[in-house]
């Protein structure tokens, strides 16, 4: 007999950021995401004390599931940074790390932390209309007349996750296939509303990253039961198709819900299979020559429908049905106990067998143009293979943001000094007196923005992590990296080349200072247009959104009086 215990009452803590191991916590997550944070960034191995499958990555997406939280100040860090990932795809560590910077520098000051958050939000707002103005000093347009731009957004996010393990020309030679991808799904001709076609990713392990390569249509798994010679029927004028999305394997699980009668001296799966013929029956007497289903399809159906000349894709799973019903056509099909409506099938071109890799896949290719392809990934190894794929698809992602947005920020840590040296000096030529309140002095105002200032800053130096120095233009606030334990008597200018985002040369009459140290307040000016071909570019959209993000959720929790945890 179990026994029943009382239930305990809930853990009452108060003031949770008080607790030293809770700050702690804090400071050991900030120094993941810092050390994981740029194209130089440390890598990370992700496993359970019980074995299991070991995770490489600097990816922020991978690491905030992989790694388990227990306290609740942590998970709130970690869901807000991951809801953001889930909209936007990239700039989840730049959320995570100014985050906690924003979190351990408030706790420095000396005045109430309802002043440090009032003002932490007037200084996001501020951030984000200078960002949203024309004369945003550290914003370009994307021309999508010329991909280069799209080239940077791209080779940006690729380049910046070493997990993948790719060289120069790798990290060139992938960024090109992501851009012909994304091209591939937007539609040549359109009126209103666009909608968008699907790049389907594919993974081979054991070549190189360098055999990757865009088809058009769809990549699919060779049946077993085919062979080229099964392909010499088809009409290559039109390839018919029938597309179904439940199970035709003829189990009676898959009939739905409810009481099945069953007469007497009848079998249910003979009576199964024959609705199954009987459809086979119908579908090649319309002229089908392909039937892809979403699940299993029956082996006696099979056999049934290859004696006809029918080629038979199952297991297909759901990923695919939408992009393969998009470039066809088809509409799925439900059920099998009633007749298929002509109107449901779809139309293909042709059926070629690929090689890519080590796999024999199937090209399906659509009938006239389609925003449907499909992006074959290689890789030495499974660990880069899963980290390359992940960083791929995200590329894709952060691209068709910038259809709504058409904008991007300089990368490189060049936006976050710059919007440090643009607050600085806003907040230097004096404060509204309304801003203040009731309680907030000037000189509370100045110490809780320079705490902000100071968060963007360390965002910039987490970028490095060789023991260089982070250093900051006079001119335009860009991020430069100079070499650690410089001679004093030898110019910055020696000793540099080029900024973060590659916008900027040191032939251009700068002065630097050290980043973080003391230095004169200036406004930031927009560099001159340049012919750099390879900047770095990071996602406007996403980047805006990210610090958004940071900030609220440091506010959040700064504003956390109590944590009510059920311990039943």
């Amino acid at each position: 007999m179990s026994r029943l215990s009382n239930k305990k009452t809930s853990l009452c803590t108060a003031e949770p950021l008080s607790d030293d191991k809770v700050c702690q916590k804090l400071a050991v997550f900030r120094q993941i995401f810092t050390s994981c944070f740029g194209p130089t960034g440390r890598l990370k191995q992700i496993h359970n004390n019980v074995g299991g499958h070991v995770q490489t990555t600097s990816t922020s997406a991978v690491l905030l599931k992989g790694v388990f939280t227990s306290h609740p100040v942590l998970k709130l860090l970690t869901a807000s940074v991951l809801n953001h990932i889930s909209c936007f795809s990239d700039c989840g560590l730049f959320a995570a790390i100014l985050s906690c910077a924003l979190i351990e520098n408030a706790q420095r000051l000396n005045i109430e932390t309802g002043i440090t958050l009032k003002v932490y939000r007037h200084l996001l707002c501020l951030c984000k209309d200078y960002l949203n103005q024309e004369e945003c000093g550290c914003r370009v347009r994307i021309d999508f007349g010329n991909s280069q731009s799209l080239l940077s957004l791209a080779r940006s996010v690729i380049a910046s996750k070493p997990a993948c393990m790719l060289t120069y020309k790798e990290v060139q030679h992938v960024s090109s296939l992501v851009v012909q991808a994304f091209l591939q799904t937007v539609p040549c001709e359109a009126e209103g509303s666009v909608c968008l076609g699907k790049v389907v990713f594919v993974s081979v392990e054991g070549h190189r990253a360098m055999d990757s390569a865009l088809f058009p249509g769809l990549l699919v798994e060779m049946p077993e039961m085919l062979s080229a010679s099964d392909l010499k029927w088809l009409d290559h004028r039109a390839i018919t198709l029938a597309l179904f999305n439940t199970s035709l394997s003829g189990d009676l699980s898959e009939t739905g819900d409810g009481t099945l009668e069953v007469s007497c001296g009848l079998s249910p799966e003979a009576a199964v299979l024959e609705l199954l013929l009987r459809m086979g029956k119908q579908i090649i007497s319309d002229g089908v020559a392909l039937l892809a289903c979403q699940k299993v399809v029956h082996p006696v159906l099979k056999q049934y429908l290859k004696e006809h000349h029918v080629i038979v894709i199952e297991r297909l799973g759901i990923s695919l049905m939408e992009p393969l019903s998009q470039m066809t056509g088809a509409l799925p099909i439900a059920s099998f106990q009633s007749p298929v409506p002509s109107k449901c099938y779809g139309q293909l071109s042709n059926i070629l067998v690929k090689s890519f890799g080590s796999r024999q896949m199937l090209n399906l290719i659509p009938a006239g143009d389609s925003t449907v392809c499909s992006l074959g990934l290689c890789n030495r190894n499974e660990t880069t293979l899963n980290e390359l794929k992940l960083t791929c698809q995200n590329a894709e992602h952060v691209l068709r943001l910038s259809l709504k947005s058409p904008f991007a920020l300089f990368g490189g840590g060049c936006t976050e000094t710059h919007l440090a040296a643009y607050i600085r000096n806003k907040c230097s030529s004096g404060v509204d007196g309304t801003l203040l309140g009731p309680g907030c002095s000037p000189t509370q105002f100045q110490m809780a923005a320079d705490s902000f200032c100071r968060a963007l800053e360390s965002v910039g130096r987490s970028l490095e992590h060789d023991g260089g120095e982070s250093l900051v233009d006079l001119r335009c606030g860009h991020r430069w990296s100079g070499p650690g334990g410089a001679a004093p008597d030898v110019p910055w200018k020696d000793v540099v080349s080029l900024c973060g985002c590659g916008r900027l040369d040191r032939h251009e009459g700068l002065q630097w200072v050290i980043l973080g140290g003391k230095g004169p307040s200036f406004s930031p000016t927009l560099p001159a247009e340049s012919c750099a071909q390879h900047l770095v570019l990071d996602s406007f959209p996403a980047k805006l959104n990210a610090l958004q993000v940071a900030v609220e959720t440091a506010n959040l929790i700064l504003d956390l009086k109590y944590v009510i945890q059920d311990v039943n």
